[in-house]
């Protein structure tokens, strides 16, 4: 079995443990501190209430993003900035419709994330609000690639791409 879990990056002057917004994810745990007062912090299992991406956004003035790994498998990507707005898609999206083939709505992963070209433009906004600059085709090589054994390292490869935290 796999890490199921959260990873919560923002970027702030104090701990986002500490702020409203995650006022609620009692047990986050700092992973990895990065330039630029970014953050990453770690949430196990999906037991419990995280948050909203959208109000940490808001409260620290600055671009936020989730990812919800499951089973080591694909993670779901959530982020938002205060100008550019919110957006979501996955990691691994091949275990990802296998995850959703089990659904009986019959929904795919397109019907839930955005595809991966428009998913790159949605995060090189992103990142640009952050103050980086992205090469889009980097993006979506992170964005159709396949968990490497661990869909964790596609998650941290995106953070890098993004120039939030470097590998």
């Amino acid at each position: 079995m796999g890490y199921w879990g959260y990873y919560v990056v923002g970027r702030a002057e104090r701990p986002l443990a500490e702020l409203d917004a995650l006022a609620g994810a009692e047990g986050l745990t700092l992973r990895e501190e990065a330039p630029g007062g970014w953050q990453v912090w770690e949430y196990p299992s999906g037991d419990g209430e995280l948050g909203n991406m959208n109000d940490l956004a808001r409260e620290t003035a600055a671009p936020a993003l989730f990812g919800y790994v499951m089973d080591s498998a694909s993670v779901v990507v959530e982020a938002a900035a205060p100008e550019s707005g919110a957006w979501t898609t996955c990691l691994a999206r091949a275990a990802m419709a296998r995850f959703l083939g089990a659904s009986d709505e019959g929904l795919t992963v397109e019907d839930y994330f955005l595809e991966p070209p428009d998913a790159a433009e949605r995060a090189v906004a992103w990142a640009v609000e952050a103050g980086h600059e992205v090469n889009a085709e980097s993006v979506v090589d992170v964005l159709t690639a396949e968990a490497d054994p661990l869909a964790e390292n596609l998650f941290f490869r995106l953070l890098d791409r993004l120039g939030v935290v470097p590998l």
